[in-house]
């Protein structure tokens, strides 16, 4: 029977159509007739041309009423409640032409006869059209993984819709701690209480949770993912609210959970006025474009409404990349703001004089360095280039050029700092301070933060490919702590604290609580339906934590302030802080010493100079 079933399914729409009319017509007549012999109480009667013609008014107002609610062009699978609501409408319209025909055409239907053929006609009618959309479902949801919805609200209803009519995963018990929602039956699906999960889990097997909750806020979402990471099973989230109503996602849709659920960290809104003071309406130029906190400035910037957005990049790819991206977002916001895009060198002054010149730059946001630790480690030279001089010829360019504001994008590691990558970022600040000192034309800023989620080498996305393949999962130390925050936030308050900026100033970015790692690999395996491995445990977990030993150059703990002089700002996520810092004819006389080195390729005199300066550079013994 299933292989017929499915054969009928697979024909084309057209002779579906025609099937089904035919069938349809078949079930009128079979009705009318079934309901007259059922008020006569036999079979034998005659059938004359007012009958016929009655028979015919019939079948032709319920075909064109099926036609008109569009019951052909349903797909009798995929059909709801509303398509049944159509068929007791449609032959409501019958009913009527069969009392309305037999009057007029004097044709022999006794007055009860149209209530039973009504109830005749929605029993062969409907009746099929139940069956086999039934039948299907059943078929496929054997066939099918279950899946946990984690909300009964209109977001998990939609999906609990959207899943029973997909292919892929079977929806089987919705979850939900409001006491008004419990017992409810939705879709065929009742509400549990998440108290019944571990009951469930082992009668149902079900692969994932999905969360299907965005209407709480952050704070009450945080706490939610923590308590669910705590359940042995993978949970996955569906898309916002505002995603799905933008048109950016469907409902369907299924995804890992966010990195700000991973990282239990609420982003505070962005005042607004601040985002558009050095933006809108002006000149922008992005150096380091399309890295990732450069292309997110790119994208923040240009919600903002500058006048021109000059991306400048040094990889061809990246900026390829970048480009098309913007230009799809400026379509969309119907922008007005013109997009160059520029590929070159930090370090060559005289291309960046030129386009600053071109294009009458008014704002600069410096995001282009070398910041991988251990690769700066093996590749001094080249860090210092593109760290150090390549800043000074970035600010060089903005002096000359008459460029009113400079953003230095830093990093926590310029703190104290025990690598030449947090050295040659604090030597960077250095120059930019004592640049600031020696003019006013141009208003220095530096932004100082710690590691961003979902940036290149975050290790978000490196934990997460390591445990789907199985693990082991790799942790350097197991005390080791970091800041974090996510890519769209530290743009965004990068871009506030420039417009916050007197000359000179740099400014620390609040990255809340630190974060052990060791306890994020922990609160990602769990998330993802696996165990942790041990060799201690009772239990067969499954996925193995390793301590590989902290890397050359990497610290335990990052710091973010240096001295005690730290003062608020009209941010409650901004600070500024005065710390020590060089005047324009020392810090001159040190940038020749340093050219020299480098273009001897003499580390040794490199690492003095770093000692030496007011960087606070202290390596460990094992690395130096």
């Amino acid at each position: 029977m299933y292989r017929t079933l499915k054969n009928l399914l697979n024909i084309r729409r057209r002779e579906k159509r025609i099937i089904t009319a035919l069938y349809d017509i078949a079930a009128i007549t079979i009705s009318l007739y079934a309901a007259v012999a059922v008020r006569l109480g036999h079979t034998h009667f005659q059938i004359n041309t007012p009958e016929i013609l009655s028979w015919l008014v019939t079948v032709g107002i319920t075909i064109i009423a099926f036609i008109k609610l569009g019951m052909y062009r349903a797909v009798i699978r995929y059909m709801m409640v509303a398509a049944l609501g159509h068929i007791f409408l449609a032959v409501g319209f019958s009913t009527i032409a069969l009392s309305i025909s037999s009057f007029y055409f004097h044709s022999f239907v006794p007055r009860s006869v149209p209530l039973i053929f009504a109830g005749f006609a929605i029993l062969t009618l409907g009746g099929p059209r139940i069956l086999i959309r039934n039948y299907y479902h059943q078929y496929y949801r054997r066939n099918k993984p279950n899946v946990f919805i984690y909300g009964a609200g209109a977001t998990g209803r939609e999906l609990a819709f959207a899943l029973t009519s997909g292919e892929e995963y079977n929806p089987a018990i919705l979850f939900d701690d409001d006491p008004k929602k419990i017992g409810q039956v939705i879709y065929g699906l009742r509400v549990h209480p998440s108290s019944d999960f571990e009951r469930l889990k082992s009668l149902y097997q079900p692969v994932k949770l999905l969360l299907a909750i965005n209407n709480i806020n952050k704070g009450e979402r945080l706490r939610l993912v923590d308590k669910l990471s705590d359940w042995p099973i993978e949970v996955q989230s569906v898309p916002s609210v505002e995603d799905i109503a933008t048109g950016r996602a469907q409902i369907g849709e299924i995804k890992d959970l966010e990195v700000a659920d991973l990282l239990g960290r609420a982003p505070v809104d962005p005042d607004i006025a601040l985002l558009s003071k050095n933006i809108t309406g002006k000149n922008v130029m992005v150096t380091g474009a399309g890295g990732s906190i450069g292309s997110e400035l790119c994208r923040q910037i240009l919600a903002q409404k500058p006048a021109t957005l000059l991306l400048f990049e040094l990889n061809e790819y990246n900026l390829y990349n970048i480009d098309q991206e913007l230009n799809s977002i400026k379509t969309k916001l119907q922008s007005d703001t013109k997009l160059v895009a520029a590929l070159g060198s930090v370090q060559k002054e005289n291309r960046l004089t030129k386009l600053m010149s071109a294009h009458n730059i008014q704002t600069v946001y410096h995001a282009a360095a070398y910041k991988h630790v251990p690769l700066v480690e093996d590749n001094i030279v080249e860090g210092i280039r593109n760290n150090v001089f390549g800043t000074l010829a970035c600010a060089n360019a903005a002096i000359e050029t008459g460029v009113e504001n400079f953003t230095l994008i830093s990093t926590d590691k310029a703190v104290r700092p025990t690598n030449i990558m947090g050295a040659s970022k604090r030597l960077s600040e250095l120059v930019l301070q004592s640049l600031a000192d020696k003019q006013s034309s141009t208003t220095f800023t530096m932004v100082r933060f710690g590691n961003v989620l979902g940036s290149s080498g975050s290790v978000v996305p490196l934990f997460k490919k390591q445990i789907r393949a199985g693990g082991p999962v790799t942790v350097t130390h197991p005390d080791i702590i970091r800041y974090f925050m996510l890519i769209p936030e530290a743009a965004q308050l990068v871009i506030q604290a420039g417009a916050l900026g007197h000359n000179g100033q740099v400014f620390v970015l609040d990255m809340g609580e630190p974060v052990k790692i060791l306890d994020l690999a922990k609160r990602m395996i769990h998330l993802m339906g696996m165990k942790e491995y041990t060799a201690n445990s009772s239990d067969d977990g499954d996925i193995e934590i390793k301590f590989t030993g902290l890397r050359p150059g990497e610290k335990l703990y990052e710091e973010l302030l240096i001295g005690d002089n730290v003062q608020g700002t009209g941010h409650q996520k901004i600070m500024t802080a005065c710390e020590d810092k060089l005047g324009w004819k020392e810090m001159k006389l040190l940038l020749d010493e340093l050219d020299i080195c480098c273009h001897n390729f003499d580390v040794n005199c490199i690492r003095r100079i770093l000692l030496d300066a007011p960087t606070g550079y202290t390596p460990r013994e094992k690395d130096s």
